[in-house]
C-alpha cells in the first residue's frame, strides 16, 4: 500500500489541534459561514480563543480584513459567554510573503505566522503561555499513523467532555430540596399547633426568628432557624416554589452536600446582614434562595458555554427584578436577601465547580468567604 502524504500545511493544523485540544482542553466552536479556520474555545485560560487559519492571506489588506472580521466575532462570543474580557491567539499557517504579521497591533489579540513547529519558538507570547508547545507538537508517526493517531486521541478527548458533561447535567433525585420544603412546611404547621400561628410575633420568636439582640445574648441557633419560618400562607408558597425551581437546579449541578453547606452558610450570612440594618424580627428562606441564586450565578458562570443564554437573559434579570421590588416595598428584608447572595457565590467558589474549578480558585474563594463572614460577625457583634 501507499504511503499517504498529508499536506504541511494539514499536518501542522492537525499537530497544533491535538496539542490546545487534548493538552490544554480547548473545545472546537461551530461558526457558520467561517472558512479554513478553526475556532478553539477555553474560558478558564489567559487565551480564551484560539485560532487556526489555513485560509491563504496574500497581502495587508486581506490580512487586515481578517484582524477586523476576528474582532466582530469575539465580540458576539464574548456577550454570549458574559466574559468581561477575551484574548485571541490566531495562527496563521499559509500566510503570504505580502502579508505583515509585524504590522498588527490590536489589544486582547495576538498574531503569529507559522509555517512549521519550529516557528512557535520565535513568539515569546506564545512560549510563555505554552512552554512546552514544541515539544507537544512533535511526533514519530507520519502521514496515515499520524493521522489515526491525532483523530483518536481528539476522540477519546471529546469523549470523556461529554462523559463529564453527562454526569453534570443528567437529572437526579433532588431530595435535599423536597427535604428542606417538607421541614418548612412541618414549622409552618406547628406554629398554628403549639402557637398562635405564622403571623404572631411571639410564636415566631418563640421558634428561632432571626432578632438581633437576642442574638447578641447568645441565641446564635437563630442564625440559621429564622430560615425555615414563614409568616402566611403565600409566603411559604412563594419561597417553597422557588425553593423547588431553583434549589432543585443546585443540588443537581453540585451535588447534595455542597447544596446543604451551601444554604446553610447563605442563611447565616443573610441573618447576620439582616442583624445589621435592623433589630426587628426577620425569617424566611429568602435569604438561603438568594444563596441559591448566587450559586447558579457562579455554576453558569464556569459553564457558560451550555448555560450563557439562560444566566444573562433569565436568571440575572430575576435577581435584579426581586432586589427592585425589595427595595420598593415595605417589609421585605433585602439585607437579607443581599447577604444570602453573597454568601451563596463566595462558598460557591470555595467549594467548587467540578471538572472547572482550579485548587488556586477554591482557596481564593475559601479565603474570601472566611472574610466575609467575619466581616459580617464584626459588624454585627462588635461595632
Amino acid at each position: 500500500m501507499d504511503e499517504v502524504i498529508i499536506e504541511k500545511n494539514d499536518e501542522l493544523v492537525m499537530k497544533l489541534l491535538h496539542f490546545f485540544i487534548t493538552e490544554q482542553g480547548y473545545s472546537p466552536i461551530v461558526l457558520h459561514g467561517a472558512q479554513n479556520e478553526i475556532w478553539l474555545e477555553n474560558l478558564e485560560e489567559n487565551y480564551q480563543i484560539i485560532r487556526i487559519v489555513s485560509n491563504y492571506i496574500h497581502n495587508d489588506e486581506q490580512l487586515d480584513f481578517d484582524v477586523f472580521k476576528t474582532k466582530k466575532i469575539v465580540k458576539k462570543i464574548k456577550q454570549k459567554t458574559m466574559s468581561f474580557n477575551i484574548n485571541t491567539l490566531s495562527l496563521f499557517v499559509n500566510l503570504g510573503d505580502n502579508a505583515h504579521i509585524d504590522s498588527i497591533h490590536e489589544n486582547n489579540l495576538d498574531c503569529a505566522k507559522i509555517h512549521t513547529v519550529k516557528d512557535l519558538k520565535k513568539y515569546d507570547f506564545i512560549i510563555n503561555e505554552f512552554p512546552d508547545i514544541t515539544k507537544q507538537t512533535t511526533f514519530k508517526e507520519k502521514g496515515l499513523d499520524l493521522f489515526m493517531k491525532i483523530t483518536k486521541d481528539i476522540g477519546d478527548k471529546n469523549e470523556r467532555e461529554s462523559v463529564q458533561a453527562e454526569e453534570v447535567f443528567s437529572k437526579k433525585f433532588p431530595i435535599v430540596t423536597y427535604a428542606i420544603i417538607a421541614i418548612n412546611v412541618l414549622v409552618f404547621v406547628a406554629m398554628y399547633l403549639f402557637g398562635n400561628g405564622s403571623t404572631d410575633n411571639m410564636t415566631l420568636y418563640n421558634f428561632g426568628a432571626v432578632y438581633g439582640p437576642s442574638i447578641r445574648n447568645g441565641e446564635y441557633y437563630r442564625l440559621i432557624t429564622g430560615a425555615f419560618l414563614h409568616a402566611g400562607v403565600i409566603h411559604l408558597l412563594f419561597n417553597s416554589y422557588a425553593l423547588f425551581v431553583v434549589g432543585s437546579q443546585i443540588e443537581n449541578f453540585l451535588g447534595k452536600t455542597k447544596y446543604i453547606i451551601i444554604y446553610l452558610f447563605s442563611a447565616i450570612t443573610a441573618s447576620l446582614l439582616s442583624m445589621i440594618f435592623s433589630d426587628t424580627l426577620s425569617i424566611g428562606a429568602s435569604g438561603s434562595i438568594f444563596g441559591l441564586f448566587g450559586a447558579l450565578l457562579y455554576f453558569g458562570y464556569h459553564y457558560r458555554v451550555y448555560l450563557g443564554n439562560v444566566v444573562k437573559s433569565q436568571v440575572v434579570p430575576l435577581i435584579l427584578c426581586n432586589l427592585v421590588f425589595g427595595f420598593m416595598i415595605n417589609g421585605i428584608d433585602n439585607a437579607a436577601h443581599i447577604g444570602g447572595l453573597v454568601g451563596g457565590l463566595v462558598m460557591t467558589m470555595a467549594l467548587g465547580v467540578k471538572y472547572k474549578s482550579k485548587f488556586n480558585e477554591k482557596t481564593n474563594g475559601i479565603i474570601i468567604s472566611a472574610m466575609y463572614i467575619c466581616f459580617l460577625v464584626y459588624l454585627a457583634f462588635f461595632r
